[in-house]
């Protein structure tokens, strides 16, 4: 009993001392990694209301390989980021179908001032580097030119894991299609040109990328204003 009194008296009495001083008492609290925030890029919400019509953006897509130099606004990169793989509610589904809604994609924006992966859940760019990549990804001259491209890649692992090796793999194929249909709609939508472009070398773009053996690339949209 006089133990525990004694403690109870020492913890009002450091508590004293720090009122005193004028601070706080001090709790173990986690700090982030130093300059990981600023990694972080929070984009502006996606229009999720009226625009240009379903109907109209069917009829007036076209693959544009030519772009002019104007760079693309933050509001237009969300919005075509939001349209591959944006939530669009509470339970976390996607603009773009998954089998079992696994998700099986990872979206990234490649541009004059770097890579960024997309981040679903917050709606924000991950800053992975500084580079211009663009050129070291293809030789097609619409890869280099446009001002930003989208690279979707796909974790066929996990497919293969849950779906099986010949199911998780179509599957996955199957998903990035919705996902870049759905960029290529948006664009038109905006009054952008975008390209599908599907004769890469994995290899190769996950090498100048540097991404994870989980991201192996499918697909490179570059999209801009049409030249």
């Amino acid at each position: 009993m006089r133990k525990q009194i004694f403690s109870v008296l020492g913890v009002v009495l450091v508590a004293f001392s720090f009122a005193l001083a004028g601070e706080p008492p001090q709790t173990a609290v986690a700090t982030p990694a130093a300059g990981k925030a600023t990694d972080h890029v929070k984009l502006p919400p996606p229009n999720r209301t009226g625009g240009m019509t379903l109907t109209e953006a069917l009829a007036n897509r076209r693959s544009v390989r030519s772009f002019t130099a104007v760079p693309l606004t933050l509001p237009e990169i969300s919005q075509l980021l939001w349209a591959a793989q944006g939530i669009t509610d509470g339970k976390g589904h996607r603009t773009a179908p998954s089998a079992h809604a696994a998700y099986f994609l990872h979206v990234y924006l490649v541009s004059a001032t770097g890579l960024s992966e997309y981040l679903p859940a917050g709606h924000e760019l991950l800053k992975l580097s500084e580079k211009d990549l663009r050129a070291a990804l293809s030789s097609q001259k619409s890869v280099a030119a446009a001002p930003v491209v989208l690279l979707v890649a796909g974790d066929y692992d996990r497919a293969t894991q849950q779906l099986g090796a010949e199911t998780g793999q179509r599957l996955v194929n199957l998903e990035a299609g919705h996902a870049a249909q759905n960029v290529l709609l948006q664009a038109t939508a905006l009054g952008l040109g975008a390209v599908p472009v599907g004769g890469i070398q994995p290899k190769q773009v996950q090498q100048a990328a540097s991404l994870p053996p989980s991201s192996v690339p499918i697909y490179l949209i570059p999209v801009g204003h049409p030249n």
